[in-house]
Order: structure tokens, then sequence, then C-alpha cells
């Protein structure tokens, strides 16, 4: 019995993850990095006694990759559509979509033509971790890293392309596992005691 099962919480966060089945963990983990391996290492160390312990453990996996396990995290990995088509943007409630400026019309196009030539020269989906990015800076922020790592060479972007996956695996873990137990209801209690 978990520690919050023993005071009336429901299983939440990291104690989900924690007490899972080893396929159903590491199947949750996958979904943070695509890489069997780190996500079978990750499921085999539990338990977690923090979420600052297992992003630890999840960095350190991350720097054991192999090339192998790499590019089977990096399949995995699909370009959001979003920076492309502009579908997610927040719209108050009622009111109507502007339609892009043609500005950010031309810099779609510039991100699309820029990925085709990224997947060409290194043979894999670019990937960047927008994590604390603004919605409305995303596009330009993508932009700017796809050309910049264009010109890097294979060994240097292969280093870069890893710490980015492994920025993007930290930040699925924070959201899959996180380690604050969900609010117990408070009870009124009688005046005076």
């Amino acid at each position: 019995m978990s520690r919050f099962e023993r005071h009336g919480f429901e299983r939440h966060g990291l104690d989900r993850l924690n007490s899972a089945a080893p396929g159903a963990a590491e199947a949750a983990l996958l979904a943070c990095c695509g890489s069997r391996r780190w996500a079978r290492r990750l499921a085999d160390l539990r338990p977690y006694p923090d979420l600052r312990t297992l992003l630890s453990t999840a960095e350190h996996a991350a720097r054991e990759l192999t090339p192998a396990d790499l590019a089977e995290a990096l399949a995995d990995e699909t370009v959001p559509q979003h920076l492309f088509t502009g579908s997610g943007r927040t719209v108050p409630r009622g009111s109507p979509a502007a339609p892009p400026s043609p500005a950010t019309e031309a810099a779609r196009r510039a991100l699309r033509r820029a990925h085709t030539a990224y997947e060409h020269r290194f043979g894999h989906v670019f990937v960047l971790c927008l994590d604390g990015c603004r919605p409305d800076e995303a596009l330009d922020r993508c932009l700017a890293s796809l050309r910049a790592r264009l010109a890097a060479t294979p060994a240097d972007e292969a280093a870069v392309t890893a710490a980015e996956l492994s920025r993007l695996a930290r930040g699925r873990l924070a959201r899959l596992a996180p380690d604050t137990p969900p609010v117990r209801p408070r009870t009124p209690r009688p005046c005076g005691t």
C-alpha cells in the first residue's frame, strides 16, 4: 500500500509510475523517449523517491544511449504540425480567429523548407525542446534553431540532437510523473477543534 493510499489519496503521478506493472511503466516511459533501452532502464530502476531522482536517472540513461538507441528514439518523434499550420493557437472564446499575417505564412514556408533540408542532410527529424517558450515565439525560435543547426557538422548536430531529446524527455517525464500529490479535500471542522 502506497503512502497516498494509506492516507486516502488516489494514485497520482510519480506514485502511479512507481507502482505500475513493468510493461505499463515501460509503455508510459516510451511516450517520453522512444528508446526501448532508455524506457526499460528507467522502469527497472523504480521506485523513485522523488521527481528529481527520476529526472537525474533519466539524464544519466540518456547519456548512455548508443547511436542505434538515438535513432530509435528519433524515429518515434514527430514534427509538431502546429508550427507549420498554426493550429493550436489560442483564440479568446467567441472571437473569430484572425488569419495569419503574410510574414507568419512566409515563416511557415521557410520552416517547411528548412525542415526538409535538415531531414535530407541529417537523415532524421529535427527535434527541439520548446518547453518554456511562449506559443507566439515558437515558430521564430524553431526556424532560427533549424537554420543554425543546418550549418553544423554531423558530429556536432548528433550531440545537439541527443541533448534536445534529453530535454524533451525531461519535460515529458515531469508532466507524466509529478511528485506533488493531489490536494486532499478539506473537511470542515467545528470551531475550536
